[in-house]
């Protein structure tokens, strides 16, 4: 059976993103307190969004852990909701964040 055949669509994924996503590498620091001490990891996104990304970074979070997102870009920042982890890879996990309030131009993008 070829893969098409076998793919469909099913409507509860439907809200699982809220707008388009766009294949984009961008570096990003995740910064967060643990123990009243701020730390920070950097990685990048596989894929971006206004309301969220893919991306990797060399620490494993909680899911549902708030976050500080910054674009390393721009430098602007913003807080973010870990909302999936997948798999640990060669060079980190890859994250699932949702983007708390951003401002538009927090990926430099107009989506």
């Amino acid at each position: 059976m070829a893969l098409s055949e076998q793919a469909t669509f099913n409507p509860q994924f439907r809200q699982i993103r809220g707008s388009g996503r766009l294949n984009s590498r961008v570096a990003v620091a995740v910064e967060w307190t643990d123990g009243g001490r701020n730390l920070r990891a950097e990685g990048y996104t596989v894929d971006i969004g206004a309301k969220g990304c893919l991306a990797v970074a060399p620490q494993g979070f909680n899911l549902g852990q708030k976050l500080r997102l910054v674009n390393l870009t721009n430098q602007i920042s913003c807080v973010a909701v870990l909302v999936w982890r997948g798999h640990e890879g060669r060079t980190g996990w890859e994250l699932g964040l949702e983007l708390q309030e951003p401002l538009a131009d927090f990926w430099g993008l107009d989506f």
